[in-house]
């Protein structure tokens, strides 16, 4: 009677496994598909650079999880119709089965997290710069370059640009002189001015009002400055008691080959004694600031 029990509840086991298998792929496809179709619904290349800016990583993530989720439940079903029921052949083939689905995740994460920001940067650039379209007359659009558009650009426009907070693209239609402006994120990132509302909100200053201690936190205020209106703020921050931050002193730092790299800094020192600092993600942002830095426009 037992056995029967245990078979039964084996076959009922497999099917359910089987069906979550299925139904778990099944949302993979679908999350892939509904984005892209969602993609091509729209018309405006600006909003699909936007849409996919997004949005894709996020859903594709969840359809690595998915699929993450539908190989368990496949491994699940090894033996089906053919093994009788055993507690601990159950229990491992379990415990192989949250294994293998976890490092399906796991690769499908480091995939989007590393490899494939790379091809999302080219599909974007290539939305950003495909040739726009004079809805009013069907003319073929020219996108100005970074010399030719300050005169289409408010002064708050230009200062974000400056900062390198914001880039406006600007389109023309030479014929008729319609004009199209869009906004994309700069390469370095600022916060966004209360008072005028540009994001041109700069860090200029910091300043520890205490410092940390083996047995309590310190206390750091970050000064900020618009660089467009010139209204100013500060904030505070919490520093990580003593031996916590010793373990991000510089001499403690191993590097090996092959490390990835998750933060560039660049200083800069003026001649007349100016210092700015600026954080990248990648050695490919920090070089493309360089190229196009200039000292006097951050003072």
């Amino acid at each position: 009677m037992e056995e029967s029990t245990n078979s039964g509840f084996l076959i009922l086991f497999h099917q359910v496994m089987f069906i979550g298998a299925i139904a778990s792929l099944a949302v993979a496809i679908i999350i892939y598909v509904v984005h892209n179709l969602r993609v091509s619904a729209l018309k405006d290349f600006k909003q699909k650079y936007d849409y996919i800016r997004r949005n894709e990583i996020k859903h594709y993530k969840y359809a690595f999880i998915s699929i993450a989720v539908g190989v368990a439940f496949i491994i699940n079903t090894y033996g089906r119709g053919s093994l009788s029921f055993d507690a601990v052949w159950f229990f491992v083939r379990i415990f192989i089965a949250l294994a293998g689905g976890t490092l399906v995740g796991y690769i499908g994460s480091l995939v989007l997290q590393y490899y494939y920001p790379t091809r999302l940067d080219k599909k974007l650039k290539k939305w950003r710069y495909m040739s726009r379209i004079n809805p009013e007359t069907g003319n073929k659009m020219r996108l100005l370059r970074e010399d030719e558009e300050d005169v289409h650009l408010d002064e708050g426009m230009q200062a974000e640009e400056e900062v390198f907070s914001v880039d406006y693209d600007v389109w023309i239609d030479e014929d008729s002189g319609y004009t199209k402006v869009e906004k994309y994120p700069g390469h370095l990132e600022a916060l966004q001015c209360n008072n005028c509302g540009f994001f041109t909100m700069k860090i200029v200053r910091e300043e520890i009002i205490e410092p940390p201690t083996e047995t309590s936190e310190g206390e750091l205020v970050k000064h900020y400055e618009c660089q467009y209106c010139g209204s100013i703020r500060a904030t505070q921050f919490h520093i990580a008691k003593e031996e916590d931050y010793d373990h991000y002193k510089p001499g403690k730092v191993e590097f090996r080959k092959n490390t990835m790299v998750n933060l560039v800094k660049v200083d800069i020192h003026s001649s007349t004694g100016g210092k700015k600092s600026y954080d990248f993600q990648n050695v490919e942002q920090a070089q493309k600031f360089l190229e196009e830095f200039d000292f006097e426009k951050t003072q």
